[in-house]
């Protein structure tokens, strides 16, 4: 079989679980909307259809009291609510009119304020009255490139996405969901994420026996027995004595643990490897944890048992789609003429000492040479390349690099006078 190059961090995951609406990841995009309009603009568009409901009672009260309508509908409603009327009658029902709105006008800003996130900050530029931020919930499908983690720092990237045929599978031909590299464990020397992997293999089994009693219909005694040995082991110091518990309860019982059996874990004081051994042996697993497992593309059995569980998997907000960055030209920094940094100024992508050693290692002298000085702050270079592109002459003679210059600068500022010469 065709050995390949796996990296440490890298992770193979099933392509099932891309289609799983709860294994989705929703991020939250932010959007920033300013409004630069004066507080009376704001006010007036909110309480608009407030002023339209009540407009309709005043119209109603005041056509009895002989009052031009087309005069009234110019005045705001607040002047309204301050006439004094001739009849009382009429005059309180104005009043209880004004409580009723001022009361409905409380009410509805309090839900639109609600409604948006409205802060003040030292820092808003002039002008701006409110800063409104609109969080807008995003669906990503996983895909190569993003990150994943464990709970015990066991963190990676996923290389790539198989089809659920192609990845490997056990002698009942149930597939793998993710698969990580074991060369990721004794470096780190994070255990855990072997122990809990383990515990939920172990927790699974115990569910599946249970399950196969149920299905076999075995007699209630039996299923009564095997379920108090579970819940006797380990250090369960709130022993459950389940002969208390009537056929029918049991039955229930055994039907909410047929999917797995629940176990909780402390974090400084969790299963010890005897007690997920006693797990083990009780489901009629193997005691190393580990099962032989088939190649997905051929159908070969692999070399040696491999260690196969259940354990929590976390979907980090590190996504390719947002990481994701190139450039060809753009913007350079003004003192070492060097492309600027980060992918929110149209950076370029950093060559540093570690990434030169590398490249020296492979010989690549040339490769070297362009991303020293004409990628980067080769002045003379970058201007005659396209030209030299153009005629089909694909080497670039170099020329002395900006950051040189800026270095002997640095030193005559210091009182060293250096010069170059030519040959």
């Amino acid at each position: 079989m065709k050995k390949k190059k796996i990296n440490i961090k890298k992770i193979l995951l099933n392509k099932k679980k891309i289609f799983k609406n709860k294994k989705q990841m929703l991020l939250n995009k932010k959007i920033l909307i300013n409004k630069k309009k004066n507080k009376n603009q704001i006010i007036k568009k909110e309480i608009k259809q407030i002023n339209l409901l009540f407009y309709n009672c005043i119209n109603e009260l005041f056509n009895y009291n002989n009052i031009n309508l087309k005069i009234l509908n110019k005045i705001s409603i607040k002047k309204i609510f301050n006439f004094i009327l001739k009849n009382k009658i009429e005059e309180q029902k104005l009043l209880n009119l004004f409580l009723l709105y001022k009361n409905f006008k409380k009410k509805q800003e309090i839900k639109i304020f609600k409604k948006i996130n409205v802060s003040k900050k030292k820092g808003i530029k002039h002008g701006i009255l409110k800063l409104i931020k609109i969080y807008i919930a995003v669906k990503h499908n996983i895909q190569p490139g993003d990150k994943i983690s464990g709970r015990h720092g066991n963190k990676g990237v996923i290389s790539k996405i198989n089809l659920i045929e192609d990845m490997p599978y056990d002698k009942y031909g149930i597939p793998i969901d993710i698969v990580l590299n074991p060369l990721g464990v004794p470096s780190r020397m994070n255990i855990g994420q072997i122990l809990e992997v383990h515990l939920g293999m172990a927790a699974k089994q115990l569910g599946k026996k249970i399950q196969i009693m149920l299905n076999k219909q075995k007699k209630i005694i039996k299923i009564r027995k095997f379920i108090q040995k579970i819940y006797n082991s380990g250090r369960n110091t709130q022993k459950i004595n389940l002969n208390n518990f009537t056929d029918q309860e049991i039955l229930i019982l055994a039907n909410n643990l047929k999917n797995g059996v629940p176990v909780s874990s402390p974090v400084f004081d969790g299963a010890t490897e005897k007690e997920i051994k006693d797990f083990f042996k009780l489901s009629d697993f193997p005691i190393s944890g580990q099962i032989t497992l088939f190649d997905g593309q051929t159908g070969d059995k692999f070399e040696r048992p491999v260690t196969v569980g259940y354990m929590y998997i976390l979907k980090l907000n590190h996504l390719v789609i947002d990481k994701i960055h190139a450039r060809s030209t753009g913007s350079y920094s003004l003192i070492t003429q060097q492309p600027l940094k980060g992918k929110s100024k149209f950076g370029g992508q950093r060559v540093g000492e570690m990434e030169v050693w590398a490249l020296e290692a492979y010989g690549a002298a040339y490769i070297l040479q362009e991303m020293l000085t004409i990628k980067s702050d080769d002045l003379e270079g970058r201007a005659k390349i396209y030209k030299k592109i153009v005629n089909n002459k694909y080497y670039a003679e170099p020329n002395v690099p900006e950051s040189f210059h800026v270095l002997i600068r640095e030193i005559k500022s210091l009182g060293i006078n250096i010069e170059l010469y030519k040959k």
